[in-house]
């Protein structure tokens, strides 16, 4: 499905569990985030936040968390609108038919490398 200007995956029907987990993560975990700078601030801003959303960027550091939060995974960057239908058809045709059901179990701790890229830390299996 198309989130914003660009492709993710997104659940259909209840989605409280995976928000409960989210909404802990964002609290138990705000303690090893590094503070956004000035110009991350300005840069999320100039994207038209709303009066809550600017309020969760300088609780939390990020604009869409807690009741904003919306769970996806993301499978593109930003897509120009002339190649979105192209893309979404690509994706639709090359994706595996996913369980229904889909059970998150598990999420990772994932860090960012000098070089930009994204590496696990650690894998955790959720219980409960």
């Amino acid at each position: 499905m198309m989130l914003g200007n660009l492709i993710a995956l997104t659940p259909f029907g209840p989605t409280d569990a995976l928000r409960r987990v989210a909404y802990a993560c964002v609290r138990e975990l705000d303690g090893f985030r590094a503070e956004p700078d000035t110009y991350e601030i300005a840069r999320r801003r100039k994207s038209g936040l709303t009066a809550r959303q600017d309020a969760l960027l300088m609780e939390w550091g990020y604009p869409y968390v807690m009741e904003e939060f919306r769970f996806h995974l993301t499978l593109t960057g930003k897509l120009p609108l002339e190649t979105r239908g192209a893309w979404l058809e690509t994706i639709q045709g090359n994706l595996p038919a996913l369980p229904t059901p889909f059970t998150v179990d598990q999420i990772a701790l994932c860090g960012e490398r000098d070089d930009g890229l994204f590496e696990l830390i650690h894998r955790y299996t959720l219980a409960g």
